[in-house]
């Protein structure tokens, strides 16, 4: 698991004037905390731990150098200044179950050359405990075809016993629709309609 620093931060520390100062912001909860712990850490710090986690990655947090294994559990992004401003964890209890999200991530997209690939969904949600939480399910695509379809049931987090779907098993998560080249189809009509009317 990686490994990333933080320090507790003192409430009466403003996170505008933090974010100001290149850090990011961010509470730990969890159940066996009295309360939960306000933290915040530098910008470069969260970036790096985003290029390799995202929400749903179990890492550890080392705050003012205590170490605690956590879920990633929200990312608030600012898309506009393409900004981290604040990330939640949850610590984990060995056997306690957590609600998490596993990012869907389709490889050999580019294999699939006729049709339009259509993923309609970006995560899965579940409930599991720590040992059997799944960050990330990898999407093999590239022998789809035009009206092809993946469901949440046809995954393999769906078969896994310690895993319990929050995420209906019917919902769709990817298929190839046909190319409907309706500017093409139009243009072919006005030139029937217009040969038509020569006659």
């Amino acid at each position: 698991m990686n490994t990333f620093n933080a320090e507790k931060r003192d409430l009466a520390e403003k996170a505008k004037k933090l974010r100001r100062e290149g850090f990011v912001t961010g509470n730990v909860f969890g159940r066996d905390l009295t309360e939960s712990i306000p933290v915040k850490f530098q910008r470069t710090e969260a970036e790096r731990l985003l290029r390799e986690n995202g929400k749903g990655s179990r890492v550890v947090l080392q705050v003012d150098g205590e170490p605690m294994n956590v879920l990633v559990k929200e990312i608030d992004y600012d898309s506009l200044k393409r900004q981290i401003l604040e990330m939640d964890f949850q610590v984990l209890v060995q056997n306690e179950m957590v609600k998490s999200v596993a990012e869907i991530v389709l490889c050999n997209h580019e294999k699939v050359t006729e049709g339009v690939l259509e993923q309609h969904l970006e995560e899965i949600a579940y409930r599991a405990l720590p040992a059997a939480l799944v960050e990330k399910i990898e999407l093999d695509v590239g022998n789809m075809r035009v009206g092809d379809a993946i469901y949440v049931k046809d995954l393999e987090i769906a078969s896994n016993k310690d895993v319990h779907l929050m995420t209906d098993p019917e919902a769709l998560v990817v298929s190839v629709a046909a190319v409907h080249n309706t500017a093409a189809e139009d243009a072919d009509a006005a030139a029937s309609e217009g040969a038509a009317a020569d006659k």
